[in-house]
């Protein structure tokens, strides 16, 4: 007599898909802390367990000082891959996220990770991460185009193209251009119950798929952090036991529950269907894109309806925003985003010319590491607000453009003025640029000064943040953080890493950046400027000036106009900016004309300076005395001085400014109050230079002053401020 086959296949496939990854520019004891606290101790405890695969996923960065500095890591990570119990996941290399760079830097950069996986580990690379689950369709053909057969997003992004959670125990097919990708929904659920509540809630849920969908694939995929960095993980996970807790519920229930690969679960499991899904990201991340006004209503009205009922089923047609829109939030990312822009079409176009040449591969891989997403959003993660991922960002591009001169065949010293749209506003900013510094200028800002490289260091001294009003600010205000018991998601927890922070919440009225021109009452103190309680009498960083630029074969300026109303004076406002072939030398020169002598005013500059940290001994204000005056937190108010310098013996850069008239200048530091998953700190984002004068002027109206800035970049400052810095601009 004969008997129906058995059907062997699980009740449930369950991928767990870890992703680790540490952003380009962080600091090296934090790639260590993450090694010993989560990457390595994790795969101890997962080699021992046998029936155990899992998919991994390490970007680029980490895994570039993962070869450096723990290859025995990688080695063990290549005998568990010949295994076949660990798949290697690819993806871009240093993590961008996609949309936000060129298409053929995203097929680049896959590719160039998948050779680069396959020969360090002999991974085959099927599957890749998509950085931060933001997804756009059109990215569909470039993934395909690179290689890649499978990918995740979360379960959100399905739910927002309209599918119910109970068809989201497969995976589907989507397509763009007639090219297929396959993509697997990754569990919110799981997001928060692997590793934060008892093993036995996970499997509580597995069962329930099981019995509801025979055959169900469920996939976790999440950040290999949460398994020992992310505050209070590391006692929870390892040595309070849940990890192998976890592992042994897993396995006590083979019979009905199988833990594979993402590559096995693709192989034996049919699609579910097509689909087509929406620009998104995951739930977090679409609200933080939000802008503050929309994102505080958002969670007013979730505070509002969420005990009612029916808010599930609301909330499932509720989207936040658009990934792109935090180059709006936060235009100091547009600024990155613009000269990353910049430097890859000019590759591109030098590489399409001449292929073979190496230096502008070199250039190329500069680029894609200054693509890397950290630093060009903020949510949950300190992002744009910290300075050393803006600063890694700017040396990474700073050296693709150097490296791309030298391909190019620039002469020793040379000097260039371009006007373009650079920063795709519409309207045209200007570029000053030689072989030691870039400078760009947008005369319809007020004529700001917007980024200031330095490229014997490769640092963009703009590299600021304007402090604006965030959603958690709402937490900081409402005092000290309560009390937590166990392990908590990073979204879920309150935790003040200073006291009084509240205390330290400011907003700024104008960007933070340089040349930035302010009228100002005659009474307007020191105090009042760094507490930005200011009411300046004109907002000229609002006003359009009208720019031009003159080139000779050695000198270029830009020339900025404007007209403006103060006490019911029409004064002319003009301000030129030079540069040399050969020099570290920024000139400046101002014109006031039309000013009344009987209606005194402040007329300031304010100049910022980025990535020159505060209270560091190493770090200071020099007089032209070479007196030490502070670090380069200290709100100084001097008087009547012919020149001040900022000093960084550790970067090795000194800025000097000179100035042709007696001048009284203000410093302070600028800080934001800023969340990390560390929680809330105050963060030291510039060093700001307020030069200021009560302008009187000559029989004809008119008054002028000139600045000098020179840019010492050495191992060591100079002992003495040379003489060039403190001639007058003519």
């Amino acid at each position: 007599m004969s008997h129906p086959p058995v059907n062997r296949s699980p009740l449930v496939r369950l991928v767990l898909l870890l992703h680790n990854h540490q952003p380009i520019g962080n600091f090296d004891h934090v790639f260590q802390e993450a090694y010993e606290d989560s990457y390595r101790p994790f795969l101890e405890v997962f080699s021992r367990w046998d029936p155990i695969k899992i998919s991994l996923h390490i970007s680029g960065p980490l895994m570039e000082w993962l070869a450096t500095h723990r290859p025995g890591y990688l080695d063990q990570l290549r005998e568990l891959v010949a295994a076949g119990r660990v798949e290697m996941i690819g993806g871009p290399f240093y993590e961008p996220i996609l949309p936000m760079i060129p298409s053929a830097d995203r097929i680049g950069q896959i590719r160039r990770y998948s050779r680069f996986l396959e020969n360090r580990l002999g991974a085959r690379i099927r599957g890749m991460w998509i950085p931060e689950r933001v997804w756009e369709q059109s990215l569909t053909r470039d993934i395909v185009a690179a290689g890649i057969e499978y990918t995740v997003l979360d379960d959100f992004h399905f739910k927002a193209a309209g599918l119910f959670e109970d068809e989201l125990a497969g995976y589907y097919l989507t397509e763009d251009e007639g090219r297929l990708l396959a993509i697997f929904p990754g569990s919110e659920r799981l997001r928060y119950t692997i590793p934060f509540a008892d093993p036995q809630v996970t499997i509580d849920y597995l069962a329930e798929i099981g019995r509801q969908h025979p055959g169900a694939v469920v996939v976790f995929g999440d950040d290999g952090e949460k398994f020992g960095t992310w505050p209070e993980t590391k006692k929870h996970v390892y040595s309070d036991g849940w990890l192998e807790r976890f592992f042994t519920a897993l396995t006590a229930n083979r019979e009905w529950l199988e833990v594979c690969t993402l590559g096995e679960a693709y192989d034996a499991v049919a699609p579910s269907g097509k689909i087509y899904l929406p620009d998104c990201s995951y739930r977090e991340m679409t609200e933080w894109a939000l802008p503050f006004r929309r994102q505080k209503a958002l969670e007013e009205l979730t505070h509002q309806f969420r005990d009612d009922h029916r808010w599930p089923q609301v909330r499932s047609f509720m989207r936040g925003g658009f990934w792109r829109n935090f180059r709006v939030k936060y235009p100091e990312a547009n600024e990155m985003y613009a000269r990353m822009m910049e430097i890859s079409r000019r590759i591109q176009e030098a590489i399409h010319n001449d292929p073979a040449n190496e230096q502008l591969r070199a250039a190329q891989l500069s680029l894609y590491r200054g693509q890397c997403n950290c630093p060009y959003w903020h949510g949950a993660f300190g992002g744009i607000y910290l300075p050393h991922l803006r600063n890694a960002i700017y040396e990474q591009l700073i050296t693709a453009d150097e490296l791309l001169e030298k391909a190019q065949g620039r002469p020793e010293h040379w000097v260039q003025a371009t006007a373009e749209d650079f920063n795709f506003d519409g309207r045209p900013e200007i570029r000053l640029a030689n072989d030691r510094m870039v400078a760009y200028l947008a005369p319809h800002q007020g004529g700001i000064l917007y980024e200031w490289d330095c490229r014997p260091v490769r640092r963009n001294l703009l590299a600021t943040m304007t402090r604006r009003p965030e959603l958690y600010h709402e937490k900081v205000r409402a005092g000290a953080s309560p009390e937590h018991h166990g392990c908590a998601s990073i979204h879920d927890r309150v935790v003040f890493k200073q006291a009084g922070l509240e205390s330290r919440l400011q907003y700024d009225i104008y960007p933070r950046k340089s040349l930035v021109d302010l009228v100002l009452s005659p009474e307007t103190t020191l105090e009042q400027a760094a507490s930005g309680q200011i009411m300046p009498w004109a907002k000229l960083w609002e006003q359009p000036y009208e720019g031009t630029i003159h080139t000779n074969p050695d000198r270029v300026r830009a020339t900025l106009t404007t007209e403006v109303n103060i006490l019911d004076q029409r004064i002319r406002v003009t301000k030129a900016v030079l540069l040399s072939a050969g020099s570290s030398i920024l000139e400046v020169a101002y014109r006031l004309e039309n000013v009344s002598p009987d209606r005194p005013f402040l007329f300031a500059v304010e100049f910022n300076f980025a990535g020159l940290p505060a209270e560091a001994d190493d770090r200071f204000f020099l007089s032209l005395a070479e007196e030490k005056l502070g670090h380069l937190g200290t709100r100084l108010d001097l008087g009547q001085v012919s020149g001040l310098a900022l000093v960084d013996q550790w970067l090795g850069l000194r800025v000097q400014v000179g100035f042709s008239r007696p001048t009284d200048v203000w410093t302070f530091p600028v800080a934001s109050v800023s969340q990390s998953e560390g929680g809330f700190e105050l963060v030291h984002q510039s060093v700001a230079v307020q030069p200021h004068w009560l302008v009187q002027p000559d029989a004809e109206g008119r008054w002028t002053v000139s600045m000098r800035f020179l840019l010492v970049a050495e191992s060591q400052p100079q002992t003495s401020m040379p003489e060039a810095v403190l001639s007058a601009t003519a």
